[in-house]
């Protein structure tokens, strides 16, 4: 069915959607259409035909049965973090993004979350009685996504990926039915979740495991002038190589920010930073970063105990939503000499003063967990790169995305070969949908496509086709 933004079949979808559902449905005639289709990447300019923004379940369903009835594309909207945009199309935006009710469960240690909560909205509950969902490093990022991709970040040295602590989800599948998903209903439904997208069905709800952590740790960043890279990046290799698990720390090379936290004079200036976060008691965590703090000549040092909750939001001015955004990534085996030559190759002249190449330590729990536990993939990797480009300007955008592709093509040697399904951008096709999973776990979910999802209804995503 094709379908304009004006069209007479836009109008008749829009008119089923609202006799459907109890949220607004919002079209190009309706105040408030530019702000329901924008997301985080302002690259993503799409015109959907109709915005439906969900009240609840029964919303959900009703939606994606318009959708399915009236031979709409579809896509889904949660947290609309995802550097590829997948949260929109042309056709029918299923929005759950207003769908943010957080329980904490602290009989069972679980937390039940509906699928519009970023990191910060469940973080600022558990966090309230010294309890964490481990996941990711920018605290506007959706929790839905991040889940559904496997999910990492900086706890997850500690206690491995974010879908690992998945207990179970409602899951709205092709059918339209809703269905349980865990360990003991939907087993192999529970497996694809947990890392292979939203190739299988819209989630509606999701219940964690929790951790007990916090509210204080030892965090922030040490940054040195980029003259300084040769030495902070070897230092951060051995650092990194020797750090305990509940210590993640992360490679920075970019331009200075405005940021509060910098000191005025090194502004706009190009600098070799390393932020870290250590989840353990404050003492411990002291000791643990004390060579880190004690390394070279520091332009800045921010690294103090502080609430969990203050750190996992400190990066977020870093990637503030409405720039343009385009990413090339790989995992790393290591940070090799060679690597570390490339490196600093790349960043000698930075296409945007807002671009970075970012180095994400992984390893810990997460590497030594099965990795058949789940289609998350790629466990064993003890790091990975983000060639991070990005720009206020869109007169800078071919020159963003001409630097990330030729870094991502310069560090291809490093790397494994392989990338996490979350990093891909809307360009990457099919092959490097196959690299994210490898042919093994990219068979299975073909297979779980087949059964849950045989006419490919959900396709707006990383899509793995029906076997």
């Amino acid at each position: 069915m094709t379908q304009t933004v004006d069209s007479p079949a836009t109008t008749e979808v829009a008119e089923a959607l609202r006799a459907k559902m109890r949220g607004p449905v919002i079209t190009a005639a309706d105040a408030g259409y530019d702000e329901a289709r924008s997301i985080w990447n302002a690259m993503i300019d799409k015109r959907p035909a109709a915005v439906a923004r969900c009240s609840g379940t029964a919303d959900i369903i009703e939606a994606l049965k318009v959708a399915r009835d009236a031979g709409a594309p579809f896509s889904v909207r949660a947290g609309g973090h995802n550097i590829g945009g997948t949260a929109l199309c042309d056709g029918i935006v299923i929005d759950v993004s207003q769908l943010k009710g957080v329980h904490v469960d602290l009989e069972n240690e679980r937390v039940r979350i509906q699928p519009g909560v970023l990191l910060g909205d469940i973080d600022r509950e558990t966090q309230a009685f010294g309890r964490v969902v481990p996941s990711g490093f920018i605290s506007q990022t959706g929790m839905s996504g991040l889940t559904l991709g496997g999910g990492f970040g900086w706890l997850t040295r500690r206690w491995g990926l974010t879908s690992d602590h998945l207990f179970s989800a409602d899951v709205v599948t092709a059918t339209g039915d809703l269905v349980r998903a865990s360990e003991k209903e939907n087993e192999d439904l529970f497996w694809g979740i947990r890392g292979g997208g939203g190739n299988f069905g819209i989630v509606a709800s999701y219940e964690f495991k929790m951790q007990k952590m916090g509210p204080q740790v030892v965090a922030g960043m040490v940054a040195h002038p980029m003259a300084d890279a040769t030495e902070v990046i070897k230092f951060y290799r051995d650092f990194s190589e020797n750090a305990p698990d509940e210590l993640c720390v992360v490679l920075l090379l970019r331009i200075a920010p405005p940021a509060p936290f910098l000191p005025t004079e090194i502004h706009g200036k190009p600098i070799a930073a390393v932020a870290a976060c250590y989840s353990g008691s404050v003492e411990d965590g002291e000791k643990a970063l004390r060579p880190l703090k004690e390394f070279g000549s520091p332009v800045a040092d921010t690294i103090v105990p502080k609430p969990f909750t203050v750190h996992q939001a400190a990066l977020d001015g870093t990637q503030p939503p409405g720039r343009y955004y385009y990413w090339k990534s790989d995992f790393l085996p290591g940070v090799s000499d060679a690597a570390q030559t490339t490196i600093q190759d790349v960043t000698s002249e930075l296409p945007s003063p807002e671009s970075a190449f970012i180095v994400f330590q992984l390893g810990g729990e997460a590497a030594r967990m099965d990795d058949g536990m789940s289609a998350a993939a790629n466990r064993s990797a003890p790091y990975i790169n983000n060639i991070a480009a990005s720009c206020i300007d869109p007169g800078k955008i071919d020159a963003c995305k001409t630097w990330a592709k030729d870094t991502w093509s310069a560090m291809r040697a490093h790397s494994t070969k392989t990338v996490y399904v979350n990093f891909l951008t809307e360009d990457e096709g099919d092959d490097r949908t196959l690299e994210a999973y490898g042919p093994e776990k990219h068979a299975r979910l073909a297979e779980l496509k087949r059964k849950y999802d045989p006419g490919n209804l959900f396709k707006t995503n990383r899509n793995i086709k029906p076997a």
